[in-house]
């Protein structure tokens, strides 16, 4: 079994999560609970696979290899029920870099893209950078849930000629896996209207039983005709500095616009770590992610019934999926500066703002969980004491 307990130091190593944003808030001794980073160790063959590809004293020209491509298509097929050949799979340095190239290779400078309400921050940020117009569709929530808008999505979809769609499954913040049927309904819908799904799947390991993960391909008929899938290890197994992810492209035309784009771009290279550390975790990692579920899904309850029991008038979503929890403060009555403020200044402890979101996020916080309990205990402390 893998200690997860185990507290690391991590300050002084020029971590983002640690580091950087004590330079933002000018305080010290803050301790992060916000960005999308594990506070665990890489699994011990990842670190092996390193520990050789440094001994061997060279660090020159990589190819993407043949076991590789299999690992990958092993795993996609074994844990989603993926099908994939060789020829679907694209290499990005990141899930963003290959989402901003299939916009820019299947939209037009003006063409109208939609993303959900709230969402990951960055989609927004993409289209506009892009010279996109952007679209919000509200999520609904229910029973402490996000729910999919339908009739929100269609007039839009109907009233505003949208081009592209981005979706996140599982869905960050809110933590929900969006259920077979959902996909169904959404994809049916973007058939109906013409609209493109770049489908964000990065947490798709992190599920936690009874939820099944679906992938947007397997959802619908001949839904790959009109979706392009973007996913990473990264997440999964605490490799995100290693700056490598993975597309998957069934449709001819889709995969042709969108490897003229890379190449155009001069996109296709990957580092060498980065190539590595893929094939090491997909190969190696899965006992490693067999311990790390129920660690994280302890942790997730504690800190439900952590909140239950001394902050009872925030509302957290119950994740279906990921390390992150959506937790409504609203009913504290502070404005977004001030609740920012009181966490930061007050509590020495940082999340992540959920008005960044969207409007959805209003008076709303993102935390992460993916910690040592000790350390979450000690940020959850924190919390209280500052909106007390």
């Amino acid at each position: 079994m893998t200690n997860f307990d185990q507290p690391i130091d991590r300050l002084g190593t020029n971590s983002i999560k640690w580091d950087a944003f004590l330079k933002t808030y000018n305080e010290e001794e803050l301790l992060p609970l916000w960005i999308a980073d594990m506070d665990f160790k890489t699994p011990p063959g990842v670190l092996a696979a390193y520990q050789k590809l440094l001994s061997e004293g060279i660090l020159g020209y990589s190819e993407v290899s043949d076991s590789l491509y299999n690992e990958i298509i092993s795993w996609e097929n074994r844990q989603h029920g993926l099908s994939l050949n060789r020829e679907d799979i694209f290499f990005f340095s990141g899930v963003l870099a290959g989402v901003t190239t299939a916009i820019q290779a299947l939209t037009q400078p003006n063409d109208t893209i939609l993303i959900h309400d709230p969402v990951y921050p960055p989609f927004a940020a993409i289209i506009t950078n892009n010279r996109r117009k952007l679209v919000r569709s509200r999520l609904i929530e229910k029973n402490h849930q996000f729910m999919i808008d339908f009739g929100d999505l269609e007039e839009k979809f109907n009233k505003q000629q949208i081009k592209l769609m981005i979706l996140c499954n599982p869905h960050n913040p809110g933590g929900r896996v969006w259920s077979a049927a959902e996909l169904n309904q959404l994809g049916k819908l973007c058939k109906k209207y013409n609209v493109l799904v770049l489908s964000d799947e990065i947490h798709q390991d992190l599920v936690f039983p009874p939820n099944h993960m679906t992938s947007f391909f397997n959802a619908g008929e001949q839904f790959s005709d009109f979706s392009i899938q973007f996913t990473s290890m990264t997440k999964t197994f605490n490799l995100a500095g290693i700056k490598n992810s993975l597309a998957f492209v069934k449709n001819k035309k889709l995969r042709e616009l969108l490897l003229n784009k890379q190449q155009e771009n001069f996109q296709q290279e990957i580092n060498t770590f980065g190539l590595v550390g893929m094939e090491a975790a997909y190969q190696s990692g899965e006992a490693w992610l067999n311990d790390l579920l129920p660690y994280l899904q302890s942790n997730i309850t504690f800190t439900l019934e952590y909140f239950r029991t001394h902050l009872p008038k925030a509302v957290v979503m119950e994740p279906e999926a990921t390390y992150l929890l959506w937790i409504d403060f609203s009913a504290y009555d502070f404005s977004d500066s001030e609740l920012e403020e009181r966490l930061v200044h007050k509590g020495k402890v940082v999340l992540n703002t959920g008005v960044s979101y969207g409007a959805g996020g209003k008076q709303h916080m993102r935390l992460n969980v993916a910690c040592p309990r000790s350390i979450l205990e000690e940020g959850l402390n924190r919390i209280v004491f500052a909106l007390s």
